[in-house]
């Protein structure tokens, strides 16, 4: 574009472009379908306002969160231009204001969330609206199994096809698999015109560190930054509401904010960190897309996050000014074991949950970087850089050491044991450790069986951890998390190339809390699709999670993995009723396929009663064409010999006495029967 506009002074106050911004202003004005990925704080918004005022008609802007609509429309009508929003938040004022606007033809800008697409009424209300374009903002909301689903996104692309107006969409987080996500969703996979602006923010220094007191860590990090406004997200509720706290108490202003908060509330907390100078937001992810704080000057994680692109987008929060601002990743052995847990959990097919345990391989690969993060995070989005100067690593080179060995003794371990078992089962193997598992197998009997006595168990958790980072291991979601290789691992394990590891993370994993778990790490992969399965039965039901089963059940089942419908009668919670209701599903999530079992047979589970049929109708089987296979076929049906087990007849006469067996069948079967019933004693 040459020159910029004159909208761009005169409404805006800007005398030029940001880098990249005059090209994609261009595109949109000009009517052409546009993807846009631009770093946060790189001005995306004026990409679609601007247009929107150099255009004839009305720009409908779908944006998910009230807040950032609010504020978003409260500073275009500040600058003097037609601007409103459709949302719940709105007072009946507001919307009748809107409305006004509309029908005179002055509104230029029209605001709504995707849950207003919902209603059948919006393609209308837009067409007679004279909607000439539509821009997506958080485009990426639009993938299903990204970290910021909202469902309703994916009504965005009908809507574009009803009005058969230009879509330009925008997002600061999207590789290479979402952005093909909101061409085929949004763009209905027409190509669009393509804007990659970088991911590089290099105002942000970046920095991560292993838990070790993570609230005294959190807490001197922000007192090194007192009277700087920051946010620290948290992994749970009831976590923000803590440390919040114990931020005030140490001085700060803190509060908190979550979804599970009244609305009021959280419009308070939004109110107040917009307005007040060097306040602390402890919160959680809802806490997210509607920030647009220019002045944030730090943010923390006192959890890992989801992902790479949940984290790019959270510390993304910071620095919006362009001035220096600093970010903090705490993260632990308890964070990667929720984590896993939570894709295990969810009811994503086998390979989305595969992508998204490799998505957080990378994220871990961050943590565990051997050189600047700036230059790993940007690999991940395919951008290429040096080294930046401004990250922990490159303050401080970490220590590294030749893992090559130990790399190579693990690997071994999972080639042996042919890629069925987790990190757990492993390390016991390499450090020789005699479990019953270990026995019942007989893998101390394996040539890596005791060669690894070099680390300590937790020490050989964190190797297994940066193998991870490194993506030469990965769960397996239909294993219930067994470990296997990458081919980026076959060198390593045939001695074609060497690995480095971080000495640090090894020498402070000893030192580390322990994390009381509901199971072993062994376990807990099976535990997350023990509770995926009773999860997707809840809402098939639509009954809460613990109606099915409860977590002490499922604990249970995970570790005593029963492979018979007897074994799962003797697991505590599973009655007879949910045995039937339930049983063969459990039993297939354990063993991967569950065996038939007859009603009659499956309500003696768990008793003496039911081995004995189980033998009845084995001898059945044989003699059912007599003892030289020629004769009549003759069979008894199962509630006879249900009968039989149950009462256990001690002679030919009282058998003879049972329904069903007449003169013919006695003949065939009693003497074999009873013989059954007298080794039972």
């Amino acid at each position: 574009m040459s020159g910029a506009p004159p909208l761009l002074r005169d409404v805006f106050g800007f005398d030029a472009f940001r880098p990249g911004q005059a090209e994609i202003v261009e595109a949109v004005a000009g009517g052409e379908n546009v993807l846009a990925i631009m770093p946060t704080g790189g001005g995306k918004s004026l990409c679609f306002q601007l247009p929107a005022l150099m255009r004839d008609g009305v720009t409908v802007v779908i944006s998910p969160l009230i807040a950032l609509m609010r504020d978003q429309v409260r500073a275009l009508q500040e600058a003097g231009v037609e601007a409103g929003a459709l949302t719940s938040g709105n007072t009946q004022e507001e919307t009748d204001a809107v409305f006004a606007a509309l029908n005179d033809g002055r509104l230029k800008l029209l605001y709504m969330a995707p849950e207003r697409l919902a209603s059948g009424a919006a393609a209308g209300l837009l067409r007679r609206a004279g909607v000439s374009m539509i821009a997506v903002d958080e485009a990426h909301c639009v993938s299903q199994w990204g970290h910021d689903f909202r469902p309703d996104y994916l009504r965005i692309g009908a809507l574009r096809r009803a009005l058969d107006v230009p879509l330009a969409a925008f997002t600061a987080t999207a590789d290479a698999e979402t952005q093909e996500e909101i061409v085929e969703k949004l763009f209905d996979g027409a190509a669009p015109r393509r804007f990659l602006h970088g991911f590089d923010r290099p105002n942000l220094h970046l920095a991560f560190a292993a838990k070790n007191a993570p609230r005294r860590q959190i807490l001197d990090f922000a007192s090194a930054r007192r009277g700087q406004s920051g946010i620290v997200y948290c992994g749970t509720r009831a976590k923000t509401e803590t440390l919040a706290r114990a931020l005030a108490e140490s001085g700060h202003s803190a509060t908190f904010y979550h979804g599970g908060m009244d609305p009021d509330d959280r419009r308070t907390t939004e109110r107040r960190f917009q307005q007040e100078d060097g306040l602390i937001v402890v919160a959680t992810v809802a806490f997210g897309m509607g920030v647009d704080k220019p002045d944030i000057r730090w943010v923390a994680h006192a959890d890992l996050p989801k992902s790479i692109e949940a984290y790019y987008q959270e510390i993304g929060r910071a620095g919006r000014d362009g001035a220096p601002a600093e970010t903090l990743t705490l993260f632990g052995p308890d964070d990667i074991r929720l984590r896993r847990s939570q894709i295990d959990e969810g009811l994503a097919p086998p390979e989305r949950r595969a992508a998204d345990h490799a998505r957080l391989n990378a994220l871990l690969g961050l943590a565990e970087a051997l050189e600047c993060r700036r230059k790993t995070l940007l690999g991940y989005f395919g951008e290429a850089g040096g080294t930046c100067g401004r990250c922990d690593l490159c303050d401080t080179p970490p220590e590294v050491f030749d893992a090559t060995t130990a790399v190579r003794k693990a690997l071994s371990a999972i080639l042996r044991t042919e890629e069925w078992f987790g990190a757990g089962h492993l390390i016991d193997i390499l450090t020789g450790t005699e479990t019953d598992k270990i026995k019942a197998r007989r893998h101390d009997t394996l040539p890596t069986f005791g060669v690894g006595t070099e680390f300590t168990r937790v020490q050989w958790q964190a190797v297994f951890r940066q193998m991870m980072g490194h993506d030469l291991v990965r769960p397996n979601p239909e294993r219930h998390g067994a470990l296997t290789m990458t081919d980026a691992a076959r060198p390593i394990l045939r001695g074609e190339a060497n690995i480095v590891l971080r000495r640090d993370s090894i020498r402070t994993a000893d030192r580390r809390p322990a994390v009381k778990a509901l199971v072993g790490d062994e376990d807990a992969p099976l535990l997350s699709a023990l509770k995926a399965k009773r999860r997707a039965l809840a809402e098939s039901a639509r009954v809460p999670a613990y109606v099915i089963f409860t977590d002490r059940t499922l604990v249970e089942m995970a570790q005593l993995r029963p492979d018979s419908i007897d074994a799962m009668a003797r697991i505590g919670g599973v009655g007879a009723k949910k045995l039937e209701r339930y049983g063969d599903t459990f039993l297939a999530v354990i063993n991967g396929a569950a065996d038939p079992v007859h009603p009659t047979r499956r309500k003696l589970a768990g008793q003496a009663s039911g081995a004995l049929y189980d033998r009845l109708i084995d001898i059945q089987n044989t003699l059912s064409r007599g003892t030289d296979g020629t004769q009549k076929y003759l069979s008894c049906t199962h509630s006879t010999l249900r009968a039989i087990a149950e009462r256990r007849p001690a002679s030919l006469e009282d058998m003879g006495r049972l329904p069903g067996m007449g003169a013919q069948k006695l003949d065939r079967f009693g003497a074999a029967f009873l013989d059954v019933l007298r080794d039972a004693g």
